[in-house]
């Protein structure tokens, strides 16, 4: 089992709260999905080729020396392309954020609840080692 998941009921694997609100939020928002289409085409190998051809084709057909067109279309592209990225990158950010502050409130709501039941271990072992040692305590009992 990977950190930050649990045994759901019946030993089924349930998601971290975080992630479940990440995917609904990507499901729910149309600029999300939007984003990710494009950076998850952006970072393809898909992109690359489809680029190696456009700007061969573009040099050898369409423009000649020195491609001032070209250049601004790539120029505009690596534009809206870094964009992307930082969104990307904020939003992953913004993700790793909210699951830290989660996985701390309950990291802390665990500690406190293993303070409480170390606390009542000790009162009970202080007890039953008062009542072990107490004077008549070991008294040897004679059968009737």
């Amino acid at each position: 089992m990977t950190a930050g998941s649990h045994q759901g009921p019946a030993g089924g694997r349930s998601t971290h709260p975080v992630v479940t609100a990440f995917h609904d939020l990507r499901r729910h928002d149309l600029q999300v999905r939007v984003a990710d289409a494009i950076t998850s085409f952006a970072g393809s190998m898909r992109f690359v080729y489809l680029h190696a051809a456009v700007f061969l084709l573009w040099m050898l057909v369409v423009e000649s020396t020195p491609w001032p067109t070209l250049t601004l279309i790539v120029s505009l592209e690596a534009i809206f392309l870094s964009t992307f990225v930082l969104i990307g990158q904020n939003r992953q950010a913004a993700f790793q954020l909210a699951k830290a502050d989660h996985d701390f409130v309950q990291q802390e709501l665990e500690l406190q609840t293993n303070t409480e039941l170390t606390r009542a271990i000790h009162v009970m072992t202080t007890e039953l080692h008062r009542r072990a040692t107490a004077p008549g305590a070991h008294r040897d009992r004679q059968p009737r």
